[in-house]
C-alpha cells in the first residue's frame, strides 16, 4: 500500500480521532486511493491504486461508508480549521454557500429527484435532470501559488426534494434552510471571526438576510431593481399613539435610480471579474431599508452596477452591513464564480458522479468527502516546496500562465509516487541488480487512466 510523505501526515492524522483504530487505517487507504486514482472514485478503483486488489477482505472498505461510525460534521469543522489557519489566519473570511446537482440513476438512490440542470439550463431554455441536490459551504481563500482565489469545499449536505420527505414523514427543508443552518454553524465554529457570505439571487430573501443579519454575519447577494426600498423609520416621539413604525417613506426603485441622468457614478477597478484579469465598472451606492409586508426590515447597502462598455447588463447587489465599502462588496462579491468552478474542478478531476454506492449513508458521505478532497489536496500543497507546487503543465499550443487544481493536483501524486520510487535501503556487499517490474498500481494508473 502507498504510504503518505512526512509533510502530508500532519494533515491528514488530524481526522484521525473521528474514527476507530481499524477503521482509521481501512479510511487511510481510500484517501491514498482517491488521491492516486484515475477515472472513476468506486471503492474498487480505489483499492486497485493502492495495490490490494488481492485483498480478500475488501468488504471492510466498503463498510467506512456505509456502516462505521463516524461524523461527516466534525470531520468538516476539522477541515475548516487548518484551512483557515493556513490560508486566512487573520482579517475578514469570505465564504460561500451554493447548491449542486450530481446526476445519478438507479432504483436504489432513494434521495434522488428531478431539478433544473442550471448548467444546461438558460433563461430562454429550461432542461430537467435526474440526480442528488447537494449544498456546499466553501471558504472562497486567496492561494499564493495560483494567483486567485479558490472556493474550497468545507461542509456538504445532502438536500433531498420535498416529495422525498413527505413520503417518509420528513420535514422539508428549503435551500434557504440548508443555506441557514451552515452559515449559523461556521459562525458558532468560528466565533471571533469577521464573516463575509456571499451567495446568489437564491439567497436574496427577507428571513434569511435577517437571519444572517441576527447571527454576525455580513451576506451580500443579488437584489432585484424593482424591489420596495425605505428610508429608515423616523424617531418616536414621546406620547406618540399606536404601534412604531417600520419604514420611512419609499424611495425610488434602482431602475429609476439608473435611468435618472443626475446620478452620481464611480469609476472603479474590479480584479478577478468571472475569470478576466480585471474589469472596470461604474457603481453607485446609498443605504436604505428594505422591507415587504409580513416580513423583517432589513437594513441594506445596495450598490447598482453599469459596465461602461455594455458589455453586461446592469445589476444590483445587498449589504445587511450598511457601512461596508460599495467597491469591496463587489470585490467580494465576485469571488462567488470560483464556486462553479470548483464544481466542474472536482467533476473532471475527482469523480464526482462516478462513484457507485447504493445505501442511505454511503450516498450522503461519499459526495461530501470527494468534494472536500479538493480542499485536502490544496492544503497538501502548500505543503510542498514552492518550485513543486507552481509547476505548469505547458504544451506548444496552450499557454498556461498560472497553476490550475490540475496541475495542483499532479503535485501533490508527483510527492506520493516519489515516496514509493525512491526508498533506500541499507547497503550489502552482496547486493545484485534486480531487473525493474512495473508495480500492479503504476500499470493500472498508466494504463486505465481514460
Amino acid at each position: 500500500m502507498p504510504h503518505l510523505p512526512t509533510r502530508f501526515v500532519g494533515i491528514i492524522i488530524a481526522f484521525a480521532p473521528l474514527f476507530v483504530h481499524r477503521s482509521w487505517k481501512h479510511a487511510q487507504v481510500l484517501l491514498i486511493g482517491a488521491l492516486l486514482a484515475p477515472g472513476q472514485r468506486t471503492v474498487a478503483s480505489l483499492l486497485r491504486i493502492a495495490g490490494l486488489s488481492r485483498e480478500r477482505h475488501f468488504v471492510n472498505y466498503h463498510r467506512v461508508l456505509s456502516r462505521a461510525a463516524w461524523c461527516p460534521r466534525a470531520g468538516a469543522r476539522i477541515l475548516l480549521g487548518l484551512l483557515v489557519d493556513t490560508f486566512v489566519p487573520d482579517g475578514p473570511m469570505v465564504i460561500a454557500i451554493d447548491d449542486t446537482i450530481e446526476r445519478r440513476r438507479g432504483r436504489r438512490i432513494k434521495a434522488k429527484g428531478i431539478y433544473r440542470d442550471p448548467v444546461r439550463s438558460s433563461d430562454a431554455h429550461f432542461v430537467k435532470t435526474s440526480g442528488l441536490r447537494w449544498m456546499s459551504l466553501m471558504l472562497l481563500a486567496p492561494i499564493p501559488w495560483a494567483g486567485r482565489v479558490w472556493a474550497l469545499p468545507v461542509l456538504t449536505a445532502l438536500a433531498p426534494s420535498e416529495r422525498f420527505c413527505q413520503e417518509r414523514g420528513h420535514r422539508h427543508k428549503t435551500l434557504l434552510d440548508w443555506g441557514r443552518q451552515m452559515a449559523l454553524q461556521a459562525r458558532r465554529w468560528l466565533p471571533g471571526r469577521d464573516l463575509i457570505l456571499v451567495t446568489d439571487s437564491g439567497f436574496s430573501a427577507l428571513l434569511f438576510l435577517d437571519a444572517m443579519r441576527r447571527g454576525g454575519i455580513t451576506a451580500i447577494t443579488r437584489l432585484r431593481l424593482d424591489a420596495a426600498l425605505y428610508e429608515p423609520a423616523p424617531m418616536r416621539l414621546p406620547g406618540t399613539l399606536g404601534r412604531p413604525r417600520r419604514k420611512g417613506a419609499r424611495l425610488p426603485t434602482l431602475a429609476e435610480i439608473l435611468a435618472a441622468t443626475s446620478t452620481h457614478w464611480r469609476t472603479v477597478r474590479v480584479p478577478g471579474w468571472y475569470g478576466a484579469a480585471e474589469r472596470t465598472i461604474e457603481i453607485t451606492s446609498a443605504t436604505a431599508v428594505w422591507q415587504h409586508g409580513g416580513l423583517p426590515v432589513v437594513p441594506i447597502r445596495w450598490v447598482l452596477i453599469r459596465d461602461p462598455l455594455n458589455r453586461f447588463a446592469p445589476q444590483a447587489l445587498l449589504c445587511t452591513d450598511p457601512t461596508r465599502d460599495p467597491a469591496q462588496i463587489v470585490r467580494w462579491f465576485v469571488r462567488r464564480w470560483q464556486v462553479e468552478v470548483t464544481f466542474q474542478e472536482a467533476r473532471s478531476h475527482l469523480g464526482i458522479e462516478t462513484q457507485r454506492q447504493w445505501s442511505d449513508k454511503a450516498i450522503a458521505r461519499t459526495t461530501p468527502c470527494l468534494l472536500a478532497l479538493f480542499s485536502i489536496v490544496t492544503l497538501m500543497a502548500s505543503r510542498l516546496p514552492a518550485r513543486e507546487r507552481r509547476q505548469v503543465e505547458q504544451a506548444a499550443w496552450y499557454r498556461k500562465p498560472q497553476p490550475t487544481f490540475s496541475d495542483t493536483l499532479a503535485a501533490v501524486r508527483r510527492a506520493i509516487w516519489r515516496e514509493q520510487a525512491f526508498v533506500t535501503s541499507r547497503r550489502r556487499s552482496d547486493s545484485t541488480k534486480v531487473r525493474f517490474a512495473l508495480p500492479d498500481a503504476w500499470a493500472y494508473a498508466l494504463c486505465h487512466a481514460a
